[in-house]
Protein backbone atom coordinates (compact mmCIF):
# COMPACT_ATOMS: atom_id res chain seq x y z
CA UNK A 1 0.00 0.00 0.00
CA UNK A 2 1.53 3.32 -0.78
CA UNK A 3 2.28 6.17 1.72
CA UNK A 4 -1.02 7.59 -0.48
CA UNK A 5 -3.30 5.55 0.09
CA UNK A 6 -2.71 4.77 3.86
CA UNK A 7 -5.82 4.40 5.76
CA UNK A 8 -4.92 7.15 8.79
CA UNK A 9 -8.88 6.82 10.31
CA UNK A 10 -9.34 4.88 12.84
CA UNK A 11 -10.41 1.06 12.93
CA UNK A 12 -13.60 -0.05 13.43
CA UNK A 13 -14.58 -0.83 16.96
CA UNK A 14 -14.22 -4.51 17.66
CA UNK A 15 -17.44 -6.64 18.85
CA UNK A 16 -17.66 -6.14 22.90
CA UNK A 17 -16.01 -9.11 24.75
CA UNK A 18 -18.68 -11.61 26.17
CA UNK A 19 -21.08 -10.80 28.69
CA UNK A 20 -18.99 -10.38 32.26
CA UNK A 21 -16.13 -10.29 30.98
CA UNK A 22 -13.75 -7.59 31.44
CA UNK A 23 -9.59 -7.29 30.81
CA UNK A 24 -6.66 -4.91 31.44
CA UNK A 25 -4.63 -3.19 29.21
CA UNK A 26 -1.28 -3.81 30.98
CA UNK A 27 0.56 -1.09 28.91
CA UNK A 28 0.26 1.43 26.66
CA UNK A 29 0.81 5.42 26.48
CA UNK A 30 -2.66 6.90 26.07
CA UNK A 31 -1.50 10.79 26.48
CA UNK A 32 0.49 9.72 23.72
CA UNK A 33 -2.47 8.81 22.01
CA UNK A 34 -3.75 11.93 21.14
CA UNK A 35 -0.58 13.51 19.92
CA UNK A 36 -0.26 10.69 17.40
CA UNK A 37 -3.94 10.91 16.39
CA UNK A 38 -3.52 14.95 15.90
CA UNK A 39 -0.70 13.71 13.34
CA UNK A 40 -3.02 11.25 11.61
CA UNK A 41 -5.71 13.91 10.83
CA UNK A 42 -3.12 16.38 9.33
CA UNK A 43 -1.72 13.71 7.26
CA UNK A 44 -5.33 12.82 6.16
CA UNK A 45 -6.02 16.42 5.34
CA UNK A 46 -3.25 16.99 3.24
CA UNK A 47 -4.06 13.89 1.17
CA UNK A 48 -7.65 14.79 0.89
CA UNK A 49 -8.83 11.66 3.06
CA UNK A 50 -11.54 12.05 5.27
CA UNK A 51 -11.34 13.86 8.61
CA UNK A 52 -9.72 11.77 11.72
CA UNK A 53 -11.40 12.40 14.73
CA UNK A 54 -8.87 13.17 17.88
CA UNK A 55 -10.40 11.70 21.14
CA UNK A 56 -8.75 13.08 24.73
CA UNK A 57 -8.34 10.64 27.50
CA UNK A 58 -11.76 10.48 28.80
CA UNK A 59 -13.17 9.40 25.20
CA UNK A 60 -10.12 6.69 25.22
CA UNK A 61 -11.46 5.19 27.92
CA UNK A 62 -15.06 4.87 27.72
CA UNK A 63 -14.42 3.45 24.41
CA UNK A 64 -12.46 0.80 25.61
CA UNK A 65 -14.87 0.19 28.30
CA UNK A 66 -17.52 0.03 26.02
CA UNK A 67 -15.98 -2.92 24.67
CA UNK A 68 -15.02 -4.78 27.76
CA UNK A 69 -11.50 -3.09 28.49
CA UNK A 70 -12.30 -2.55 31.99
CA UNK A 71 -8.58 -0.49 32.97
CA UNK A 72 -5.08 0.18 31.38
CA UNK A 73 -1.71 0.47 32.88
CA UNK A 74 -0.65 3.43 31.58
CA UNK A 75 3.37 3.84 31.17
CA UNK A 76 5.34 6.89 31.71
CA UNK A 77 8.95 6.61 30.85
CA UNK A 78 10.37 9.72 29.73
CA UNK A 79 11.10 12.29 32.79
CA UNK A 80 8.45 15.09 31.26
CA UNK A 81 5.92 12.02 30.94
CA UNK A 82 6.42 10.87 34.48
CA UNK A 83 3.90 12.94 36.25
CA UNK A 84 1.53 12.31 33.01
CA UNK A 85 0.92 8.72 34.04
CA UNK A 86 0.58 9.36 37.74
CA UNK A 87 -2.10 12.44 37.33
CA UNK A 88 -4.02 10.38 34.89
CA UNK A 89 -4.11 7.22 37.18
CA UNK A 90 -5.30 9.99 40.73
CA UNK A 91 -7.67 11.49 37.85
CA UNK A 92 -9.35 7.73 37.16
CA UNK A 93 -8.87 5.81 40.12
CA UNK A 94 -9.88 1.99 39.87
CA UNK A 95 -9.23 2.63 35.86
CA UNK A 96 -5.83 3.74 35.38
CA UNK A 97 -2.79 2.65 36.68
CA UNK A 98 0.97 3.66 36.10
CA UNK A 99 4.40 2.19 35.32
CA UNK A 100 6.75 4.35 35.75
CA UNK A 101 10.46 3.87 34.48
CA UNK A 102 13.53 5.63 32.24
CA UNK A 103 13.09 4.11 29.44
CA UNK A 104 16.50 2.45 27.80
CA UNK A 105 17.11 4.94 25.01
CA UNK A 106 16.46 7.58 27.16
CA UNK A 107 18.57 6.14 29.80
CA UNK A 108 21.58 6.85 27.33
CA UNK A 109 20.15 10.20 26.41
CA UNK A 110 20.36 11.32 30.20
CA UNK A 111 23.83 13.49 30.50
CA UNK A 112 24.75 13.32 26.57
CA UNK A 113 25.94 9.84 26.18
CA UNK A 114 23.61 9.04 23.38
CA UNK A 115 25.36 6.84 20.10
CA UNK A 116 23.09 6.34 16.94
CA UNK A 117 22.09 2.78 16.41
CA UNK A 118 21.19 0.52 13.42
CA UNK A 119 17.79 2.13 12.98
CA UNK A 120 20.05 4.82 11.52
CA UNK A 121 18.49 7.54 13.34
CA UNK A 122 20.25 10.78 14.49
CA UNK A 123 21.31 11.44 18.21
CA UNK A 124 18.71 14.20 19.69
CA UNK A 125 18.83 16.00 22.91
CA UNK A 126 16.12 17.72 24.33
CA UNK A 127 16.88 19.94 27.18
CA UNK A 128 15.29 17.79 30.07
CA UNK A 129 18.35 15.63 29.07
CA UNK A 130 20.79 18.19 30.71
CA UNK A 131 19.52 15.59 33.85
CA UNK A 132 21.56 12.95 34.58
CA UNK A 133 20.60 9.68 34.29
CA UNK A 134 20.90 9.11 38.44
CA UNK A 135 18.98 11.72 39.03
CA UNK A 136 15.69 10.94 36.56
CA UNK A 137 16.01 7.80 37.99
CA UNK A 138 15.90 9.18 41.44
CA UNK A 139 12.35 11.32 40.47
CA UNK A 140 10.90 7.78 39.27
CA UNK A 141 11.50 6.44 42.80
CA UNK A 142 10.53 9.64 44.70
CA UNK A 143 7.01 9.08 43.06
CA UNK A 144 6.29 5.42 43.53
CA UNK A 145 6.79 6.15 46.36
CA UNK A 146 4.66 9.36 47.27
CA UNK A 147 2.16 7.79 44.77
CA UNK A 148 2.19 3.73 46.07
CA UNK A 149 -1.51 3.16 45.43
CA UNK A 150 -1.05 4.89 41.37
CA UNK A 151 1.76 3.27 40.63
CA UNK A 152 1.95 -0.47 39.96
CA UNK A 153 5.31 -1.17 38.04
CA UNK A 154 8.56 -0.05 37.19
CA UNK A 155 8.80 0.32 33.72
CA UNK A 156 9.35 0.20 30.92
CA UNK A 157 13.25 -0.86 31.15
CA UNK A 158 15.29 -3.12 29.41
CA UNK A 159 17.71 -2.96 26.74
CA UNK A 160 17.31 -1.82 22.75
CA UNK A 161 20.11 -2.10 20.83
CA UNK A 162 18.25 -1.13 17.47
CA UNK A 163 18.12 2.34 18.61
CA UNK A 164 21.42 2.58 20.62
CA UNK A 165 24.40 1.73 19.16
CA UNK A 166 26.79 -0.81 20.68
CA UNK A 167 28.83 1.74 22.55
CA UNK A 168 25.99 2.64 24.61
CA UNK A 169 25.71 -1.31 25.78
CA UNK A 170 27.30 -0.83 29.08
CA UNK A 171 25.40 2.42 29.96
CA UNK A 172 21.87 0.81 28.96
CA UNK A 173 23.08 -2.29 30.93
CA UNK A 174 24.11 -0.54 34.17
CA UNK A 175 20.63 1.90 33.92
CA UNK A 176 18.88 -1.65 33.54
CA UNK A 177 20.33 -2.81 36.55
CA UNK A 178 19.34 0.42 38.77
CA UNK A 179 16.12 -0.36 37.49
CA UNK A 180 15.66 -3.52 38.35
CA UNK A 181 16.82 -2.90 41.84
CA UNK A 182 14.71 -0.38 41.96
CA UNK A 183 11.89 -2.84 41.06
CA UNK A 184 13.08 -5.23 44.32
CA UNK A 185 13.10 -2.48 46.84
CA UNK A 186 10.02 -1.55 46.09
CA UNK A 187 8.65 -4.95 45.89
CA UNK A 188 7.03 -3.99 42.77
CA UNK A 189 6.63 -5.66 39.21
CA UNK A 190 9.13 -5.04 36.39
CA UNK A 191 7.93 -4.38 32.91
CA UNK A 192 10.85 -4.78 30.20
CA UNK A 193 11.18 -3.34 26.78
CA UNK A 194 13.37 -5.95 24.83
CA UNK A 195 14.28 -4.52 21.39
CA UNK A 196 16.94 -6.82 19.14
CA UNK A 197 18.53 -7.26 22.72
CA UNK A 198 17.06 -10.52 24.21
CA UNK A 199 20.51 -12.36 25.07
CA UNK A 200 21.55 -9.29 26.77
CA UNK A 201 18.45 -8.94 28.66
CA UNK A 202 18.22 -12.39 30.00
CA UNK A 203 22.16 -12.04 30.91
CA UNK A 204 21.27 -9.55 33.02
CA UNK A 205 18.20 -10.82 34.89
CA UNK A 206 20.12 -13.95 35.34
CA UNK A 207 23.43 -12.14 37.02
CA UNK A 208 21.35 -9.84 38.93
CA UNK A 209 18.12 -11.91 39.83
CA UNK A 210 15.22 -10.89 38.37
CA UNK A 211 12.36 -9.50 40.25
CA UNK A 212 9.62 -12.04 41.58
CA UNK A 213 6.94 -10.25 38.64
CA UNK A 214 8.91 -10.17 36.14
CA UNK A 215 7.01 -9.00 32.74
CA UNK A 216 8.36 -8.69 28.99
CA UNK A 217 5.99 -6.39 27.50
CA UNK A 218 5.41 -6.40 23.67
CA UNK A 219 6.51 -10.04 23.60
CA UNK A 220 9.16 -10.42 21.03
CA UNK A 221 11.02 -13.51 21.13
CA UNK A 222 11.19 -17.50 20.04
CA UNK A 223 10.39 -20.63 21.13
CA UNK A 224 13.35 -21.15 22.70
CA UNK A 225 13.06 -17.86 24.82
CA UNK A 226 9.78 -18.34 26.02
CA UNK A 227 11.07 -21.84 27.39
CA UNK A 228 13.49 -19.66 29.84
CA UNK A 229 10.60 -17.37 30.59
CA UNK A 230 8.70 -20.53 31.44
CA UNK A 231 11.31 -22.00 33.71
CA UNK A 232 11.91 -18.75 35.42
CA UNK A 233 8.42 -17.70 35.69
CA UNK A 234 8.14 -14.68 33.91
CA UNK A 235 5.40 -13.20 32.23
CA UNK A 236 4.46 -12.26 28.76
CA UNK A 237 2.13 -9.82 27.82
CA UNK A 238 1.39 -9.81 23.98
CA UNK A 239 0.57 -6.79 21.91
CA UNK A 240 -0.94 -6.43 18.35
CA UNK A 241 2.55 -7.85 16.75
CA UNK A 242 1.14 -11.66 17.86
CA UNK A 243 -1.79 -10.83 15.13
CA UNK A 244 1.43 -10.61 12.18
CA UNK A 245 2.25 -12.71 9.71
CA UNK A 246 5.75 -13.54 10.54
CA UNK A 247 5.53 -14.27 13.94
CA UNK A 248 5.02 -17.91 14.54
CA UNK A 249 7.52 -17.73 17.10
CA UNK A 250 5.53 -15.33 19.29
CA UNK A 251 2.43 -17.07 18.85
CA UNK A 252 4.45 -20.45 19.72
CA UNK A 253 5.83 -18.52 22.54
CA UNK A 254 2.14 -18.15 24.41
CA UNK A 255 1.01 -21.55 23.97
CA UNK A 256 4.82 -22.80 25.78
CA UNK A 257 4.29 -20.28 28.91
CA UNK A 258 0.40 -21.18 29.22
CA UNK A 259 -2.57 -19.25 30.11
CA UNK A 260 -1.10 -18.20 34.07
CA UNK A 261 1.81 -16.46 32.24
CA UNK A 262 0.01 -14.34 29.31
CA UNK A 263 -1.04 -10.85 29.30
CA UNK A 264 -2.63 -8.33 26.67
CA UNK A 265 -1.45 -4.97 25.80
CA UNK A 266 -1.59 -2.69 22.93
CA UNK A 267 1.66 -0.42 23.62
CA UNK A 268 -0.63 1.95 22.19
CA UNK A 269 0.00 4.05 19.86
CA UNK A 270 1.37 1.85 18.26
CA UNK A 271 1.22 -2.12 17.03
CA UNK A 272 -1.97 -2.14 15.88
CA UNK A 273 -3.23 -5.63 15.46
CA UNK A 274 -4.05 -6.89 11.92
CA UNK A 275 -5.98 -5.93 9.96
CA UNK A 276 -5.28 -2.25 10.98
CA UNK A 277 -1.55 -2.45 11.01
CA UNK A 278 -0.47 1.34 10.52
CA UNK A 279 -3.30 3.36 12.12
CA UNK A 280 -3.72 4.47 15.29
CA UNK A 281 -4.06 2.01 17.65
CA UNK A 282 -5.79 2.41 21.46
CA UNK A 283 -6.88 0.55 24.31
CA UNK A 284 -10.53 -0.18 22.44
CA UNK A 285 -8.64 -2.97 20.05
CA UNK A 286 -7.62 -4.81 23.03
CA UNK A 287 -9.99 -7.93 21.50
CA UNK A 288 -8.26 -7.60 18.27
CA UNK A 289 -5.25 -9.17 19.98
CA UNK A 290 -7.21 -11.27 22.04
CA UNK A 291 -9.10 -13.13 19.31
CA UNK A 292 -4.94 -13.45 17.61
CA UNK A 293 -4.03 -14.55 20.91
CA UNK A 294 -7.12 -17.24 21.30
CA UNK A 295 -6.40 -18.53 17.64
CA UNK A 296 -2.51 -19.00 18.62
CA UNK A 297 -3.44 -20.72 22.12
CA UNK A 298 -6.28 -22.85 20.91
CA UNK A 299 -8.80 -21.56 23.43
CA UNK A 300 -11.82 -19.34 23.33
CA UNK A 301 -11.93 -15.72 22.94
CA UNK A 302 -13.43 -15.54 26.53
CA UNK A 303 -10.67 -17.88 28.23
CA UNK A 304 -7.90 -16.18 26.74
CA UNK A 305 -9.27 -13.18 28.09
CA UNK A 306 -10.10 -14.18 31.60
CA UNK A 307 -6.79 -15.87 31.59
CA UNK A 308 -5.20 -12.22 30.90
CA UNK A 309 -7.46 -10.77 33.97
CA UNK A 310 -6.74 -13.07 36.05
CA UNK A 311 -2.72 -13.11 35.37
CA UNK A 312 -2.78 -9.33 35.56
CA UNK A 313 -4.46 -9.14 38.82
CA UNK A 314 -1.92 -11.65 39.79
CA UNK A 315 0.97 -9.32 38.60
CA UNK A 316 0.03 -5.99 39.52
CA UNK A 317 -2.81 -6.29 42.00
CA UNK A 318 -5.65 -4.06 39.93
Amino acid sequence: MSHHHRKRSWAPAPKPLPEGVHVIDDHTHVASVVPFAREMRRQAEEKGQPEVPVYGVDELLSQASAVGVEGIIDVGCELPNLMTAVQMALDHPNTVHAALAIHPNEAVLHGHRGVPGPDGLPVTYKPYHDTSFEDALAEVARLAKVYPSQVVAIGETGMDLFRTGEAATGIQREAFRAHIALAKELNLPMQIHDRDSHREVIETLLADGSPERTVFHSYSGDAEMAQIAKEHGWYLSFSGTVSYKGNDGIRQSARIVGPEHIMVETDAPYLSPMPYRGRTNAPYMIPYTLAALAEATGMTLAEVAQATRHTTHAVYGV
